[in-house]
């Protein structure tokens, strides 16, 4: 056994070490899921989504659940994509993003609120996600939960610890700042690709699926970004990105605003 001053520094480079170590488990760590390829991250431009609702939610009414939205994009959902045990009983794509999750633990009857109790989460990471997912308000994080994380095994505090990290990552980007910066006018939509190549790297575009909505469909109302599975903690680096289905944007867009 080492001694002396040759054990005192053993003993310091293994607590440094484990110090390090600690310090690269972040979020996006820990949320190592396994028996699919990648997660969706789907992330709604808010004022958009709110301008193309006929019967807009609370999280739209409200100014005070509207405040700050405007400055980037929040939360839809992380998605993973079809798991290997649902594809080998036959179940397909289209099928798994229709039900999800519900296709094993049936959907309970009535609204979310009322048939899903809140999450207990750290009082941190609690209101990082009141910020982060507007949609809270309409219990939108108990839906999204079920239907998409809660027959696979992924802790509810790391999925959602993991989706605000991602969130935070999209918005300090060039790519969030470029979005923000545009809101209350039109851009192309290549220029929309273009931004976020010139933010996660040359061919990254293929990663971005666009989704708009309202007449000739061009009102932003979301994007969506592919990210492997065992590469989530490298995200934003272009490796870790996954090719997405093409959206249908009109070659112009428009970016909304809220009044």
């Amino acid at each position: 056994m080492a001694t002396g001053w040759k054990g005192r520094l053993l003993t310091g480079l293994a607590a440094l070490l484990l110090a390090a170590v600690a310090a690269a488990d972040g979020p996006l760590d820990r949320l190592q899921g396994e028996g699919f390829a990648h997660y969706t991250l789907a992330l709604t431009w808010h004022p958009g989504f709110c301008a193309s609702r006929s019967r807009p939610p609370r999280e739209c009414r409200e100014p005070e659940l509207r405040r700050g939205a405007e400055q980037g994009f929040v939360l839809h959902g992380l998605w993973p994509s079809l798991p290997e045990r649902f594809a080998s009983r036959g179940i397909d794509r289209r099928r798994w993003w229709q039900d999800g999750c519900f296709l094993e633990r049936p959907r309970a009857d009535g609204s979310f609120c009322r048939a899903h109790p809140p999450f207990t989460l750290p009082e941190a990471l609690d209101e990082s996600l009141d910020g982060a997912m507007p949609g809270r308000a309409s219990c939108l994080d108990r839906y999204q939960y079920a239907k998409h994380a809660a027959c696979l095994g992924l802790p509810e505090e790391d999925y959602f610890a993991a989706s605000v990290a991602l969130v935070e990552t999209v918005n300090a980007s060039a790519f969030g700042a470029f979005v923000a910066l545009n809101q209350g006018g039109e851009v192309g939509r290549n220029d929309l690709i273009h931004a976020f190549e010139a933010a996660f790297g040359e061919g990254s575009g293929r990663a971005l699926r666009l989704e708009c909505r309202g007449r000739g469909n061009r009102l932003l109302t979301e994007v969506r970004i592919g990210i492997a599975v065992d590469r989530l903690e490298e995200f934003p680096e272009a490796e870790s990105l996954v090719r997405q289905d093409r959206g249908r944007c009109a070659t112009r867009v428009r970016i909304a605003t809220f009044d």
